[in-house]
């Protein structure tokens, strides 16, 4: 009855993934001390706002910690929430790594995926729609999720690198120990190369909840320097719309995919 329920939850969280909505994971608290528990949450939602969702190895092909150039598989039970709740590794940056498998969601109208895609700075989508002759309702897009949280654990020192994620937000600079002035730098990427020119959606969230969207492009190479303020709390996410592949195409359904990289952290208090 449980896992039923569990599978319940899943699928509406799933649902209600569609659209706009951002999938994130956070730790809970950002920082914590050697001996607290390391824990953190998943989320669905909007403007960094959505509940949290339970422990579900169904709806993930990898979620991993790493710290001290090792990785290693987040421990958990079916239903656990929340999704993380582990002794912490030791003492420095660790960073949770999480994609999920693929969920559709189907396009009722054309008015609501353009919206989609001007949104998400994919002008280019709805002209390759109309010119491969598309159906303006009633499609499929299938969509996937890979997100990162940066936890700082006592000294908080260490660096996140590149895990050969699809599509994957780096931090190149330690939000918990080197010098925020200036913002901090961020590396875009897909397939493993840098995305040049394209969209970084940034939400930052104070300490009463009180959320402020911004965007801002990557350069040449792929990165940015988001502008950041001691205090506060950091979500960044960005969108690649693509044709599937003819398989995932066939399988399931599909005329488009998205594939959405975000990436958490926080910014101590100065």
């Amino acid at each position: 009855m449980f896992r039923l329920l569990s599978l319940s939850v899943a699928i509406a969280c799933s649902v209600a993934a569609a659209e706009a909505h951002e999938f994130w994971v956070i730790g809970t608290p950002t920082q914590i001390d050697v001996d607290d528990p390391l824990i953190a949450t998943l989320h669905v939602g909007q403007e960094f706002k959505g509940g949290s969702m339970s422990y579900l190895p169904p709806s993930f092909r990898k979620f991993t910690y790493f710290y001290n150039g090792e990785e290693a598989e987040v421990p958990g039970r079916i239903g656990d929430r929340p999704a993380v709740n582990m002794p912490a590794p030791g003492e420095g940056l660790v960073v949770l790594v999480h994609v999920t498998t693929n969920n559709t969601v189907t396009w009722t109208t054309w008015e609501r995926f353009e919206s989609f895609a001007l949104h998400k700075d994919s002008p280019q989508t709805l002209e390759a729609h109309r010119a491969r002759g598309l159906p303006e309702q009633g499609f499929t897009e299938v969509y996937s999720r890979y997100a990162k949280a940066l936890i700082g654990v006592g000294d908080s020192a260490g660096q996140d690198r590149e895990f050969g994620l699809l599509t994957e937000i780096v931090a190149l600079e330690n939000p918990y120990t080197d010098d925020m002035s200036d913002g901090i730098d961020v590396s875009l990427l897909y397939q493993g190369a840098p995305r040049a020119d394209e969209q970084i959606e940034v939400f930052e969230k104070a300490a009463d909840d009180t959320v402020t969207i911004t965007t801002l492009r990557t350069d040449a190479e792929g990165r940015a320097t988001i502008p950041v303020k001691p205090g506060m709390t950091y979500m960044l996410d960005a969108v690649v719309l693509r044709e599937p592949t003819p398989a995932l195409m066939a399988e399931e359904n599909a005329v488009w995919e998205s594939l959405w990289a975000n990436i958490t952290f926080s910014v101590p208090d100065a």
